[in-house]
């Protein structure tokens, strides 16, 4: 299948959220929803394929309950699926035009033969999911102590652990070459995989202009690192202060200097 038309296919169930966002996970409207996407992706990228286990793996209701748990919950549930689900498929299309050259055999406008396409969608999966995990540190059993992300640093040693789950040269603080007068730190640099992590905690200081002007100066920095082939920049934004955060995304990935750059800012909404 051709890449533009996976992606139609992909973003129609995208566009589809929104709607459903007013059902329940009883209604007719999900369960078609949810199958044919399944379906979707499996006829795009194969039974086995990670794309749609990434996907089946989505719950839309409650690990636990009782008799006393209000109906709110059960909702709440389930829009936290169809926003983990949307993650997601954005997520794979987002690989499929970076990777459209790996995928589907067209060719690529640079040279990506020494990135793991899974290796890219392995760090994007960790940045969708950060908010899920740091908030799961918190209800630890019998209130003990536990790591609470207060601020950019407590971001990144967690980030660090979880980077380490699936790789396992992970260099952090690695220092870029002078650029313009000057060097700076990348928080990680994964060394085989020629990929560099950029991460921000946003704070009441921290506003959307300076952190898009931060972001833009790191990355044209980073294209000068030896071994930075593709920047991932993770903006955690746990308190939602960013504004527009699907613009903020959308501006950064478009600048052209000749790098593959993949920004996420997470959780949207919350």
């Amino acid at each position: 299948m051709e890449s533009k038309r996976a992606i139609q296919i992909i973003q129609s169930k995208i566009d589809a959220i929104d709607a459903l966002a007013r059902k329940d996970s009883s209604s007719p409207e999900f369960t078609k929803w949810r199958r044919d996407t399944e379906v979707a992706l499996e006829r795009i990228f194969g039974q086995e394929s990670r794309h749609k286990t990434d996907f089946t793996d989505v719950r839309y209701s409650l690990f636990a309950f009782s008799a006393d748990t209000p109906e709110s919950a059960f909702h709440n549930a389930y829009l936290r699926g169809l926003s983990n689900a949307k993650d997601i498929l954005l997520s794979i299309v987002s690989e499929i035009r970076e990777f459209d050259a790996v995928s589907f055999g067209q060719e690529s406008s640079f040279d990506q033969s020494h990135i793991r396409p899974d290796a890219f969608s392995l760090v994007e999966l960790i940045c969708l999911r950060f908010h899920y995990v740091a908030r799961q540190l918190r209800s630890r059993h019998a209130d003990r102590q536990t790591l609470s992300i207060e601020d950019e640093y407590d971001a990144q040693d967690l980030f660090h652990a979880l980077l380490k789950l699936h790789f396992d040269d992970v260099r952090p603080e690695e220092w870029t070459p002078n650029y313009a007068g000057g060097s700076s730190r990348v928080d990680f640099l994964l060394k085989e995989e020629q990929i560099i992590v950029e991460l921000k905690k946003t704070r009441p200081s921290l506003k959307d202009k300076n952190l898009g002007e931060e972001l833009m100066v790191d990355a044209v920095r980073y294209k000068a690192h030896p071994d930075c082939q593709a920047l991932i920049c993770f903006v955690y934004d746990p308190e939602g202060r960013v504004g527009n955060p699907v613009g903020l995304e959308r501006d950064l990935e478009s600048m052209a200097i000749g790098l593959k750059i993949r920004v996420i800012v997470a959780p949207k909404g919350s």
